[in-house]
């Protein structure tokens, strides 16, 4: 059922998660909202999935994206973490956070040292890389779901 669901567009604001993608991994994810969460198609599977970000009017980049319960941290709610490809400078809770996700990598699984999660969180970062730079991947960059109408939004004319 996956596949079905690809590509998913989604938008929504940037909240503070659990703080430990950038504390303890050294990979800092932005988190959505538990409404953007809740808007997700139930049955869509839990695991990893890549695609495109755009955090409000800025550039788009290569994302990697956790759908699951996080069986590491024995989470009881489902949470979506997005890991941007690109370093920025600030934190950018509050913004809006464009994504699309094309693609999915691997089901989500349980590891049994930090160092572990950390070297299959680096090798779908790569295999993101390279699944990004196929043309049909690739195309959904440049789709007009990443260009936020100025003014529009907040004005509904």
């Amino acid at each position: 059922s996956t596949m079905r669901h690809l590509p998913y567009f989604c938008r929504g604001e940037v909240v503070k998660g659990f703080g430990r993608g950038s504390k303890e991994l050294g990979i800092p994810t932005a988190n959505f909202s538990e409404q953007v969460v809740e808007s997700f198609p139930s049955d869509i599977s839990t695991g990893i999935y890549y695609g495109w970000a755009c955090v409000g009017n800025g550039d788009v980049h290569k994302m990697v994206l956790s759908i699951g319960w996080n069986p590491f941290y024995k989470n009881i709610k489902k949470s979506v973490e997005t890991h941007i490809i690109h370093t920025f400078k600030e934190d950018f809770y509050g913004e809006i956070l464009s994504i699309v996700i094309t693609g999915y990598i691997r089901p989500e699984k349980n590891f049994d040292s930090l160092e572990a999660l950390i070297s299959a969180i680096q090798e779908d970062i790569e295999e993101a890389k390279r699944q990004l730079d196929l043309p049909e991947h690739l195309k959904l960059k440049e789709d007009n779901f990443f260009h936020l109408p100025e003014g529009k939004i907040v004005n509904n004319h």
